[in-house]
């Protein structure tokens, strides 16, 4: 077993909290009163933690139930214990909230133990990174699965994950479901990940939908075996321990026949938690990066947010202020889901000084233009075919 660095000593000798506002000496500011269905809850860190973290970053981060019945989201931000590198991640739970609290209090935890309190990431080796975040993600999906066929009756539910871990030069993304990761360089968005949905046409779509195929599963109007829309998450032990009685609840549910279900032959798990892993490199025209449950992007484009967060930043500088306001926006365009949002002032930028950034007119009239000629050349070709 290798030799433990005192960060990491020192991590393990201290009882974790779930929240890192407990832990380091930060400011914690509530959002304004809304209607009781939007449960919004907000903290800040802006003050130094007692271990070493990024300097000059300032983190905002928020979580708005919205309409739905339960919060299922939950998130953390730690800026300490990483050997020089902060900690963030958003969780989006599914059929419960329990999957989603068992991750924001376990895979911290894991993180930091296979990355050897932060030496391996300090190293900059991007195949042992990838190796312990794959190792830290594979052991709280372990953990997850185990805990949820332990206490036995109906909670099958899961959560995705997606972590960063933030450097002075560089940021490392582990990522697993359908949050993502947005860094503003100069203004521009640059999405740093991907969706892992068993639907649509682009390549990471395919091959999700190729490996359930392999596995043995099939995919029915975009979800797997017709109930579940998202194909990597943690938790989900109908799609991996509990496979077969799935399909025998599907019989007598009337969702499917005994014949269909005697030709199943499954050969791996349907869902899985293994992330995408990705390294960026972080120069001076890194502004902030923005991280956000789907609750944000399936109503709102990466451009339109980071133009949102920039043009607030402008006003007041506020990193927090910005990440609430972000989320309201996000509600007011009718978001159905929970929202949870999550940003990292980089530091490099004089938020003061930087003009505010307007629409490009001439750009949007031309798509409207563009847009319109579109529409009449599909009603013109559909008169011809009539």
């Amino acid at each position: 077993m290798a030799l433990l660095s005192p960060q990491l000593r020192r991590f393990l000798s201290t009882k974790l909290t779930c929240d890192s506002a407990s832990k380091s000496p930060t400011k914690a500011s509530a959002v304004a009163t809304r209607p009781k269905s939007r449960c919004c809850s907000a903290i800040a860190i802006d003050a130094p933690s007692s271990l070493a973290e990024v300097s000059g970053v300032r983190w905002g981060y928020t979580s708005v139930q919205g309409p739905r019945e339960e919060m299922e989201d939950d998130v953390v931000v730690r800026p300490d214990g990483l050997d020089g590198f902060s900690f963030a991640a958003v969780f989006d739970g599914h059929g419960g909230f329990s999957s989603a609290k068992f991750l924001r209090d376990e895979l911290f935890k894991d993180c930091v133990m296979s990355l050897q309190g932060g030496l391996v990431l300090s190293k900059q080796n991007i195949k042992s990174i990838q190796e312990a975040l794959l190792e830290a993600f594979a052991n709280a999906d372990a953990k997850l699965v185990n805990w949820l066929d332990t206490i036995g009756g109906e909670d099958e539910s899961g959560s995705t994950a997606t972590a960063i871990f933030l450097g002075s030069d560089k940021v490392f993304v582990a990522h697993v479901g359908d949050s993502c990761v947005v860094l503003s360089r100069s203004g521009k968005p640059e999405v740093l990940t991907h969706p892992h949905r068993p639907y649509g046409s682009s390549i990471v779509s395919l091959k999700e939908i190729r490996r359930i195929r392999e596995a043995g599963g099939w995919v029915s109007n975009g979800r797997i075996c017709g109930d579940i829309s998202v194909s990597r998450a943690f938790g989900d032990i109908r799609y991996k321990t509990k496979k077969n009685e799935m399909l025998q609840k599907g019989v007598e549910e009337g969702r499917w026949s005994e014949k269909f279900i005697s030709r199943i032959q499954f050969n791996g798990d349907l869902v899985i938690a293994s992330p995408d892993i990705y390294q960026v490199a972080l120069g001076s025209d890194a502004e902030f990066i923005l991280l956000a449950s789907d609750g944000l992007w399936d109503y709102m484009s990466s451009s339109d947010a980071v133009e949102f967060v920039r043009n607030h930043l402008r006003q007041h500088g506020d990193v927090q202020l910005a990440s609430e306001a972000l989320a309201e926006a996000a509600l007011d365009r009718r978001s159905q889901d929970n929202i949870t949002i999550v940003i990292a002032d980089l530091g490099h930028t004089d938020w003061q000084t930087l003009p505010m950034q307007r629409p490009n007119v001439v750009y949007e009239v031309s798509q409207a233009f563009a847009t319109i000629g579109l529409v009449s050349l599909g009603i013109w070709m559909s008169s011809l075919l009539s």
